[in-house]
């Protein structure tokens, strides 16, 4: 019998997880029925269930050929339910709907849900607020404003009048700078659901939200989701796409679950990030598809400033049963991580068409509190990833990221701004399709990158004749690579243990400043493989 877990009880839905081994999908087709009612038959590890009320028992069955397992759940209290037309919106992606949609979010009281019915409610941000639910049911689309002029500003940092600290409102590439308010905002907020099959459709693909990306006019680009100093906050079941900047950036916010939503922007979309958790504590992301122009998850926690100031590593973070598609980086790890980052598990996940899998960037100037420690991704299939594993200390961002002082392959002096890379573990990986390497790690020459350890990989390049040098790892004055299996320099151990290369132009690996090397059944092989 199949065996399942009630992950999410919402008020009108529920999801749920297979308890297997197999990634993202089951080994064969299975039911599910809610109080005896077929809902679907699916193949996926993760299912959202809607068409449920609020307040009710049901009893929740999965059903394969080897026989059936039920589990009984109840459904959230709902005091409320607020259908934002009978406040005015029109939903017909004409008419702006701003203050419609604000009013019901207002007025909602504790344990309330504001519904959004189907139709395209064209909207400038919203800001929800505490014990609330923001149900987008199918066909409903929260539509961003095109203007710039349609956004509030968020100031950065706000002196308090009483003196007790400074009162951050908003945050750009890990500094507290102004931007401009994301379409769905919560600030403060906590007991916080946003749930259903519709859209949140950030709108940036229109407007100039994508042009000269980099330049500052009024204020940063918002996200789409923004979610600040929030605490208790699930989202089911939402698309989310056309971000005009990071699509969801939860920000020194605990205790997040997320299940079952999309993220979509186009690939060649700047620094549309799928999720930036950024010094956010207790994350789980379960069941999600993410597609985009950037990293599709990037973890961080903030620049020296924030560090110093305002001290919040990310930490506690699993990623499970997930697809990441197309983007730079699967799942990344910095660069603006000065507070650090620290017990990050990945693990049953299927990585495709990104540039690289696992990507672990930083610099000089983060800080000492900029460590990386504890990370572990485990049974993960890469298709087409061109570089399965880099890991990067001399990463050249920020307007000084080409300054000596970032860029010097020199040893230089440790002190307050030197980062550090603990351990990191890939283990039951298997990847087809690999272009430029399988393996890239480069330490600085004052502080190696401590422990990494690779088991039970396999990896197989693309043909030769299919293959074009790249860029490994952004840093100046690293060669370009094709086919290469593993580089390592300035680390103070690497172990491989139980690996198989395929198809790659080199036939052992190029280890400088390497302190220990563990090497056991590591396995080149001439021909290529698409699958194993």
């Amino acid at each position: 019998m199949m065996d399942f877990e009630i992950s999410a009880a919402f008020k009108r839905s529920v999801t749920i997880e297979i308890e297997n081994s197999t990634i993202c999908y089951t080994d064969e087709e299975y039911r599910i029925l809610i109080n005896g009612e077929e809902k679907l038959k699916t193949n996926l590890n993760v299912v959202s269930i809607d068409g449920l009320l609020p307040d009710s028992d049901y009893t929740l069955a999965v059903e394969d050929s080897r026989g059936r397992t039920e589990k009984t759940f109840k459904t959230g209290h709902e005091t409320v339910l607020l259908d934002i037309k009978n406040f005015g919106a029109k939903g017909d992606g004409k008419n702006e709907d701003t203050s419609f949609i604000q009013a019901a979010i207002s007025s909602c009281p504790v344990d309330g849900t504001v519904y959004v019915p189907k139709g395209i409610y064209l909207t400038g941000p919203l800001f929800l607020k505490s014990h609330m639910s923001l149900w987008v049911d199918e066909g409903a689309v929260l539509l961003g404003c095109e203007e710039r002029e349609k956004y509030p500003l968020l100031p950065g940092m706000t002196e308090t009048t009483d003196g007790s600290d400074e009162y951050n409102l908003s945050s750009w590439e890990g500094n507290p700078e102004t931007s401009f308010a994301s379409l769905i905002t919560a600030v403060n907020v906590e007991d916080l659901d946003i749930f259903g099959k519709g859209t949140i459709d950030g709108n940036g693909d229109k407007g100039d939200w994508w042009v000269n990306p980099k330049v500052k006019r009024i204020a940063w680009r918002p996200n789409t989701v923004f979610l600040n100093h929030c605490r208790n906050v699930r989202l089911q079941s939402v698309t989310v796409r056309n971000s005009p900047c990071w699509t969801i950036h939860p920000y020194y916010t605990d205790e997040l679950s997320i299940y079952n939503i999309n993220v979509w922007n186009p690939s060649d979309s700047p620094n549309t990030d799928g999720m930036d958790p950024e010094s956010c504590s207790r994350v789980l992301v379960l069941g999600s598809r993410i597609s985009v122009g950037d990293d599709c998850i990037a973890i961080k926690s903030g620049k020296y400033y924030m560090s110093e100031r305002h001290h919040k590593p990310s930490e506690h973070i699993l990623i499970r049963n997930s697809f990441l598609e197309r983007g730079h980086g699967s799942v990344t790890i910095g660069s603006e991580a000065s507070a650090g980052v620290n017990d990050v598990t990945v693990e049953r996940c299927i990585f495709e068409g990104t540039d690289r899998g696992l990507r672990i960037k930083t610099r000089r100037g983060r800080g000492p509190r900029a460590v990386y420690d504890n990370i572990i991704f485990r049974n993960i299939i890469m298709k087409d990833v061109h570089m399965p594993f880099t890991f990067n200390m001399f990463y050249f961002c920020d307007p000084d990221g080409h300054s000596e002082y970032v860029q010097d392959q020199n040893e230089r002096p440790v002190d307050e701004r030197t980062p550090e890379i603990g351990t990191i573990r890939a283990e039951n990986i298997e990847a087809t399709g690999a272009d430029q390497c399988m393996l890239v790690a480069y330490g600085l020459p004052e502080r190696y990158i401590d422990n990494i350890v690779l088991r039970d990989v396999k990896v197989s390049f693309r043909p030769k004749s299919e293959r074009k040098p790249g860029q490994t790892i952004m840093m100046d004055n690293f060669p370009e690579m094709t086919g290469k299996s593993v580089y390592a320099r300035n680390v103070k151990r690497l172990a491989m243990d139980n690996i198989e290369i395929r198809g790659s132009d080199d036939t052992e690996t190029e280890l400088i400043n390497v302190i220990d090397f563990d090497s056991y059944n590591v396995v080149y092989v001439n021909d290529v493989a698409t699958e194993f």
